[in-house]
């Protein structure tokens, strides 16, 4: 699937797997999550609009399906040009360094230094997410602590609680991520201020997403289902105006407690 979504962009430098394929969902049966990294904006889209979009809102998502020995993949996959890909990493909004302070896998990289430099940004993202974990209150698990702090700053479907599940999953990875951290200075940040900056950013790139995102409607109800246990049905006239089907939906999810 990597090699499927790199050959639909130009001066790709690398791509990352993430999300729950990582943790043993099924590849045939979940959306693969990707990030494709290129060298510069022009290789994100031909269209200005479409790269001024990615430049405002980063970064810009988009579905794809592949066959492989008689089954269908799908993935949904994000792009953005590596060096943006790594100044997010110490960005104040946590939307790039809470995910990739969690585990990821190089798909693809197209030589040493584009290897180098996406191992550079995660590394950042570790230390930025450990940082602000550890100048949050007290816990058993800071790590936990923090993730559940940034769960606040997006508009997700997923229990707080998910925050425990991601850390069990990969115990090992976070004890060894402290160990080499000792000493890290905490950074404390405005939480009301960024969940409000955050929300508002969610608001825009999911937007944004509805002019890339095929079949992303349905994926989004899919999601929260999957997450809260809410279904959520869609009729054929929310499919085709996404936008305006989420503005509808989105009192009624918040007040069922199927989005946060």
């Amino acid at each position: 699937m990597a090699e499927h979504v790199r050959a639909q962009h130009r001066q790709v430098r690398a791509v990352l797997a993430y999300g729950s394929c990582l943790r043993g969902a099924a590849t045939s049966e979940s959306l693969i999550d990707l990030y494709v990294l290129t060298q510069g904006f022009d290789g994100v889209s031909t269209n200005a609009l479409s790269r001024w979009g990615c430049r405002l809102f980063p970064p810009n998502v988009y579905y794809a399906e592949s066959g492989f020995e008689g089954r269908t993949y799908r993935a949904k996959y994000a792009v953005l040009p590596l060096p943006q890909f790594a100044a997010w990493m110490n960005a104040g909004n946590p939307y790039f360094w809470a995910r990739f302070s969690q585990p990821s896998a190089l798909a693809f990289h197209a030589d040493e230094r584009s290897r180098e430099d996406v191992i550079d940004a995660i590394a950042a993202a570790l230390r930025r997410m450990y940082a602000h974990a550890l100048a949050l209150p007290p816990s058993p698990d800071a790590w936990a602590t923090g993730f559940a702090a940034t769960y606040g700053t997006e508009l997700r479907a997923e229990r707080v609680a998910r925050a425990d599940t991601l850390v069990t999953a990969n115990e090992a990875y976070y004890r060894e991520a402290t160990n080499l951290m000792r000493g890290t200075s905490p950074i404390n940040t405005n939480w009301p201020l960024r969940r409000a900056e955050g929300k508002f950013l969610s608001v825009l790139r999911l937007m944004k997403a509805a002019f890339t995102f095929s079949g992303g409607a349905d994926y989004i109800a899919w999601k929260i289902e999957r997450h809260s246990g809410q279904k959520v049905e869609l009729s054929d006239w929310q499919r085709r105006h996404p936008i305006l089907a989420g503005i509808t939906l989105l009192p009624q999810l918040i007040r069922r407690g199927a989005v946060r």
